[in-house]
Order: structure tokens, then C-alpha cells, then sequence
């Protein structure tokens, strides 16, 4: 108890060293959220981002896995303790700019490594800050998996923005797929028809899935003309469901229908699928220690929905790998992927939310250095699931 009490009192230590750095902290979000970059072109965040940890004396590698926008920047106060991953995001939507907060997200991970650096630069551990470009859709912690970025981890956090607080929330296994349709103009045989065809017997299918299984799709290329036969169409579709294993099933289902519509209307048909996304394994002894961390600053923190996410994210992949969390962090009322929320992300709101998320990040890593047990009941609890899962 006595012990708990100095890690408590300690941890005011990493507070006061957050809110030294607000201003700074604030003028970068900032300065991310006013030039918002698609996924694998945010070379200005991911720079900026770098340049800071490097001048703070962290080592920096960048371009790492092949993706010129990732980075890792690592400083160890003292060896022999745990290696610690603060995730950053920092790539924007499309025409939304950052309506999911990655300009809050990226930033509260620096803030939360320099913070740990400065209070206690002895801190028995590495601390690594790892810049993961291109969440949105492309995948780029998939990619970084696959190329070994995370193995090191004993564990991997970050903290994301939402109209609400929680530190559990699931997230679906997810594949994105192309497909294209081939028709022949001059024989009347029409990629649109296949293409529709198509659309609708993956609609057919819904009744036969279980509810958990989500599947999206929109027409990006129906035809040139209303009087020429599209000799070319093109659809794009998200298939989602609760575990990849589940999503073999599915989606082998879906890619059926798209070529025997094609065939039966005389077309040709090409799959392209994309990264698949995994689902999320939240590591609940490591969320427990957040939450214990944001209610130390008096922050209340909502219980997890009574199902998993609708979302998808590529920390899911990162979460099969090594214990991880992906906690939320309430900056105001809007919903995640609107122009109401990517006004919240450069608001007050958005930059005391990124606040209290670097703190709370920072006394948790914190915690898995000083807190008697937790690092390895963590590690325990990741064991057991791999146990039954893999």
C-alpha cells in the first residue's frame, strides 16, 4: 500500500511535466490538424513529429518497413526494464482533413514519452515512440507487422479521441476488396450488368451471416455513357466480421458472388483484395491500469459497450502480437469521421483531451516499470489468450 502511495505521489511528478510542455504540445496538434495529409503522405507530421523527440534527445530512425512517413524514436533512461510502444497516428481523411483526431493522437504519444523522459530521466525502461502512417484504410501497422516493428514490445499503447470516455471497446476483423468487372462494348455484354449483378447477390447474402458480419460497399465506376455498353465497372466493398477466421469464411463467400455475376451475364471478373485488418484483443489487466490513471485525475471513464466496435483499426493486428491497448479519451459531443469532429480536434476540448491523454499514458508506462506484478500479470493475460486463440 505504502508503495502505491510513492508510485501515486510520483505520478503528480509526470503531470506537472505534461502540462510544462502544453503550450508546445498544443501548437503542434495544431499545426498538424491545419495541414492534413492522406495516409503514407504525412510527411510533414511525421517530421515534425520525429524532429521534436530528436531534439529532446531521443534516437530516431525514420522510413522504417519500407513507408517513408514511419518512424521510431527511442530513449532508455536506464537498462534493463521494459520496452514501452506509444503508437502515434497522424494521417487525415479525404476531404474530412482530421475527423478522426490522429493530430491529437500522435501528439499525445510525444507528449507522454517526453514527459516520462523529463520527470524521471533514471526511469528503468525504453521508451519507444512509433510513428504508424496511413491507419485510415491502408494499413500501415500491417505492413510494420509484418515486418517485425512491434516484436520487441512487452507492451504498445495510444489513445484515441471520441465523444466518450472508455478504455475497452472491440474492433472487427476488416478486408477492403476491389472488384472489377470486364464487359466487351461492341458485344453488348455489360460490365455494369455483372457489376449489378453482383451487388445484389452479395445483398442476398446478408440473411445467411450472423449479425456481427458487416459488409459495405459503393459503384466507383459504373460506364462512360448512357449509350455505350460499359465495356468497364468497378466496385469497392468492406467486408467485417468478429475474427479473421470468421472473415476467411465470409469473404470467400462474397468473392463467389462477384464472379459467378459476372460469368452469368458473359463478363470477366478480377478480386483485388487489400490489407486485412484484425480484430482487437484488449489487453484488460493493461486497461485497468489506464483507467485506475484517469480516474486519478478525476476523469470518469464509461463502461465498454455491451458489443464490439463497428470499427476496424490496424492496432488490431498490432494487438495479436503484443499486449495493447486502445483506450478513448472524451474531447466533446460530435461522432468520429465529421466536419463537427474535426472542428473538436483543434478545439479547447481537443487539446485538454490530448492532455489528459498524454498523462494518462505516461503514468501508465510508468506503472509497468514501478507497480510491483503488473508487467508480468499483463503478460500472463496475453499468454492466456494466445493460448486459446492462436
Amino acid at each position: 500500500m505504502l508503495k502505491n502511495k510513492s508510485i501515486t505521489d510520483k505520478k503528480r511528478n509526470i503531470e506537472a511535466a505534461v502540462d510544462r510542455r502544453d503550450s508546445e504540445l498544443r501548437q503542434l496538434a495544431l499545426n498538424i490538424h491545419a495541414h492534413p495529409e492522406l495516409g503514407y503522405q504525412e510527411y510533414k507530421a511525421s517530421n515534425w513529429l520525429s524532429t521534436l523527440l530528436e531534439k529532446e534527445g531521443f534516437t530516431v530512425k525514420r522510413g522504417i518497413a519500407g513507408l517513408d512517413t514511419a518512424f521510431t524514436a527511442t530513449w532508455t533512461g536506464k537498462a534493463g526494464g521494459p520496452v514501452i510502444g506509444l503508437l502515434a497516428e497522424y494521417d487525415a481523411l479525404p476531404g474530412l482533413g482530421h475527423a478522426c483526431g490522429h493530430n491529437l493522437i500522435g501528439t499525445s504519444s510525444v507528449g507522454a514519452a517526453l514527459a516520462l523522459k523529463d520527470a524521471f530521466p533514471e526511469l528503468q525502461a525504453t521508451i519507444q515512440v512509433i510513428g504508424t502512417p496511413a491507419e485510415e484504410g491502408l494499413g500501415g501497422k500491417v505492413i510494420m507487422c509484418e515486418h517485425g516493428v512491434f516484436n520487441h514490445l512487452d507492451a504498445a499503447m495510444m489513445c484515441h479521441p471520441k465523444n466518450k470516455t472508455m478504455v475497452i471497446r472491440g474492433g472487427l476483423a476488416r478486408v477492403g476488396a476491389t472488384f472489377k468487372f470486364y464487359g466487351k462494348e461492341s458485344h453488348g455484354v455489360s460490365a455494369l450488368d455483372a457489376l449489378v449483378g453482383a451487388y445484389n447477390a452479395i445483398n442476398s447474402l446478408r440473411q445467411f451471416f450472423s449479425d456481427d458480419v458487416r459488409i459495405h460497399g459503393v459503384i466507383t465506376h459504373g460506364g462512360d455513357a448512357a449509350n455505350i455498353v460499359p465495356g468497364y465497372s468497378e466496385a469497392s466493398f468492406l467486408i467485417r466480421c468478429n475474427t479473421r477466421k470468421e472473415l476467411e469464411h465470409v469473404k470467400e463467400k462474397v468473392y463467389t458472388a462477384v464472379r459467378q455475376s459476372a460469368a452469368a451475364v458473359g463478363a470477366t471478373s478480377k478480386v483485388e483484395e487489400h490489407l486485412i485488418y484484425a480484430e482487437r484483443n484488449t489487453n484488460k489487466t493493461l486497461a485497468n491500469l489506464f483507467k485506475e490513471n484517469l480516474q486519478l485525475m478525476g476523469i470518469e471513464v464509461s463502461p465498454p459497450p455491451l458489443q464490439g466496435g463497428i470499427g476496424s483499426s490496424d492496432i488490431g493486428n498490432v494487438s495479436q502480437l503484443v499486449p495493447t491497448i486502445h483506450p478513448y479519451i472524451k474531447i466533446g459531443e460530435a461522432t468520429n469521421h465529421t466536419h463537427d469532429f474535426t472542428n473538436e480536434t483543434k478545439s479547447e476540448g481537443g487539446l485538454k483531451g490530448m492532455n489528459q491523454a498524454a498523462k494518462a499514458l505516461a503514468m501508465t508506462a510508468y506503472d509497468l516499470c514501478e507497480l510491483p506484478g503488473a508487467l508480468q500479470r499483463i503478460k500472463e493475460e496475453f499468454a492466456n489468450w494466445q493460448l486459446e486463440n492462436v
